[in-house]
């Protein structure tokens, strides 16, 4: 199978999709050779699909551009446990219907990243759908009696867990489950390869063990890398928490942002996961001009998720702000009552009602720090009082500007 002219485990390792596998060199064989099935697995803990869901989703579309059939596995049943690994603490339980919910609300979200038409379509399914047929002293002797608790005990994804407190035997639960969904599908479907974020490695390798162990199959999998920086630290995290591509949830002002203030040295590693660019392409860019290569960067991943028209506006926007135009029509607006400051608001209040700080006291440090503007005016006195009868822009260092509406 190729990509862009490329054998599609060259191409999927040049751009650094492929992080870990079961055996390189049968994986090899699997991605170039005839058509497999395969599946990726997305639990709706959430509402929406954030950053760190992409590699794994792009390269669930590059799979099927080159022929191979994909499965996205939404976990219905496994939402309802909470994937403990790499956790400190145990997840909130979610209520059924918020978990149907969060699924269908997923399922819109990941059509715009992976085929579901025309040729070659991919299948969206739920877990809960084989899950919930299966009572649970059926599914102990059909799956548990494969399950080393020792085994499993040892695996990386738990560690953190058994050092804070130990697992609950709920959570327990979660890694049989997800190995059954990979013997599920490989009876129905013909799976043979499991795709998915390297945190899930342990969970992964569950289920290939599982059918070694039960049917003496051989299936395989394929981790993509977390999305780090090249620093060591997660990519797609914002201080308000992650990087959704949700318009809802992040706006495409704040999500082209975040990639315009990623570190240089993250460009090139950033346009070869989301860019359709080739790796010479990447390479000549970001050693002619990286400010340019940074805007074409932030620029092409915005496009992927929300379109080029609005990538283009999120453009304008942060062009008109930064260079010294002022207010933009397009500008993060937060609108506070009149009624509600009929004398005025304190700045320190200010900064917290708009959340560009935490509290009065992390306004009042940042004040002092030279850090908090007033349509452009650094603020020098703490005990300012802003009217409420004027629009105003409020600017936390360079990278935050927020316009401020009194209604």
């Amino acid at each position: 199978m190729k990509i862009h002219g490329l054998d599609l485990y060259d191409f999927l390792k040049g751009r650094g999709l492929i992080y870990q596998t079961t055996d390189e060199k049968k994986l090899k064989e699997i991605l170039n050779g005839k058509p497999i099935t395969f599946y990726l697995g997305i639990d709706p803990t959430a509402d929406a699909i954030h950053m760190g869901h992409l590699c794994s989703l792009r390269t669930f579309r590059f799979l099927q551009e080159a022929g191979h059939h994909g499965i996205l596995v939404i976990g219905g049943a496994t939402a309802m446990i909470g994937d403990p690994s790499g956790r400190t603490d145990m997840r909130n339980m979610l209520e059924k219907q918020k978990v149907e919910s969060n699924l269908e609300n997923i399922k819109k979200l990941a059509k715009k990243f992976i085929k579901t038409d025309g040729e070659n379509p991919a299948r969206i399914v739920s877990n809960a759908e084989w899950m919930s047929k299966y009572s649970y002293v059926d599914f102990l002797r059909d799956v548990g009696t494969y399950f080393n608790v020792n085994v499993m005990l040892s695996a990386e994804a738990y560690k953190k867990r058994l050092a804070t407190g130990g697992l609950t035997f709920l959570e327990m639960g979660y890694m049989p489950i997800q190995a059954y969904d990979f013997e599920h599908l490989n009876e129905k479907y013909g799976c043979c390869l499991q795709i998915g974020g390297s945190d899930q490695w342990g969970n992964m390798c569950a289920g290939v063990e599982l059918m070694r162990k039960k049917k003496n199959v051989s299936i395989d999998v394929m981790t993509t890398p977390l999305l780090l920086n090249s620093k060591g630290e997660k990519m797609g995290k914002t201080s308000g928490g992650a990087l959704w591509v949700d318009e809802g949830k992040t706006s495409v002002y704040d999500f082209y942002q975040y990639f315009m203030n990623v570190d240089d040295q993250d460009v090139a590693t950033v346009l070869r996961w989301f860019s359709d660019m080739t790796t010479d392409e990447i390479k000549a860019v970001c050693e002619k001009d990286i400010r340019e290569a940074k805007k074409l960067m932030a620029f092409t991943v915005t496009s992927l998720i929300h379109g080029e028209e609005n990538a283009r506006i999120a453009q304008k926007t942060a062009e008109e702000i930064f260079g010294g135009k002022g207010a933009s029509e397009n500008m993060k607006t937060v609108e506070l009552s009149k009624a509600e400051y009929p004398n005025g608001i304190g700045v320190l209040a200010l900064a917290t009602a708009i959340g560009i700080t935490a509290s009065n006291g992390e306004a009042r440090r940042l004040i002092a720090q030279g850090g908090l503007s007033l349509d452009d005016n650094k603020i020098e006195d703490a005990n300012m009082v802003v009217p409420a009868d004027k629009t105003v822009i409020v600017k936390k260092g360079k990278k935050v500007h927020l316009k401020v509406v009194f209604k």
